[in-house]
């Protein structure tokens, strides 16, 4: 990942090195049996070495003979990204094409990697994190006039106390996904004085409880010195101790999204 903070993230710090290739001369039969034996690959590289000639996706093959090599049948048109390319270039790129995994090479041409629209999506996610984090730390800093630092670690979610009293199934549904593809953004937690005061993260907690998730990334503010939190506060008025205390509402939906709607009907 990003070493420095003042740094733009590049390609190289999200892409996947280790890439899973096909050769030019395999046949048809050949290459559709490792995919549908390979668990989320919808096509493959296609390289002479290392050395990029192509693209293949199960479309490319769908009117092909078994026996007939992929050089027959693969895209030659490849749109590629360098490991040096910004990471919101290469989100351009993904997004305006809607190729899904964009092979990574280096100036001689040779396959070094491979960047999914999900990469995209975790490199923003942890871009935006860090200054909602920090924005946070400076408002406890300057309202309590105490110190603090910030932490990466994993949580217990037993150990969590929530300072939110409900959630939206529809939007569950939709951290759900997140959750089971990786694509969840950490957790913003504060640590007063061993309390942990859940600040941001309701909606993914209570899906990951769902789904059986004990431990979270998370981000923590921890506090040099126990002060009265608000939040803490409005938790102890509202009796939520424990994440089974948030309440899922499933008879309306989110605020936003019935305005939404109300504005569909207009």
């Amino acid at each position: 990942m990003v070493n420095r903070v003042d740094e733009k993230p590049r390609v190289r710090d999200y892409m996947t090195p280790d890439v899973e290739t096909v050769s030019p001369d395999e046949t048809v039969a050949e290459v559709a049996r490792r995919m549908a034996e390979s668990e989320g690959h919808g096509g493959f590289p296609v390289c002479d070495g290392r050395r990029v000639e192509g693209f293949v996706a199960a479309r490319d093959m769908l009117l092909a003979e078994d026996n007939d090599p992929i050089f027959t049948v693969m895209s030659r048109d490849l749109v590629v990204a360098h490991p040096e390319m910004e990471i919101t270039d290469a989100a351009r790129v993904i997004l305006r094409s809607g190729i899904q995994r964009l092979p990574v090479v280096d100036d001689a041409g040779n396959l070094v990697g491979i960047i999914s629209n999900t990469d995209v999506i975790r490199s923003q996610i942890e871009r935006a994190t860090p200054g909602k984090v920090d924005k946070l730390k400076q408002t406890l800093q300057n309202i309590h006039d105490i110190g603090a630092r910030e932490e990466r670690r994993t949580v217990r979610l037993d150990d969590l106390r929530p300072t939110q009293s409900k959630v939206y199934s529809d939007e569950l549904e939709g951290r759900s996904y997140e959750l089971e593809n990786g694509l969840a953004e950490p957790l913003v937690v504060i640590d007063n004085d061993g309390e942990l005061l859940l600040a941001d993260g309701h909606h993914r907690v209570k899906a990951a409880y769902k789904l059986g998730i004990e431990e979270m990334d998370a981000y923590i503010i921890v506090l040099d010195e126990r002060v009265e939190l608000g939040m803490a506060e409005t938790a102890r008025k509202e009796n939520l101790d424990t994440i089974d205390d948030i309440q899922e509402v499933d008879y309306a939906h989110h605020p936003l999204v019935e305005t939404t709607h109300r504005l569909q009907e207009r």
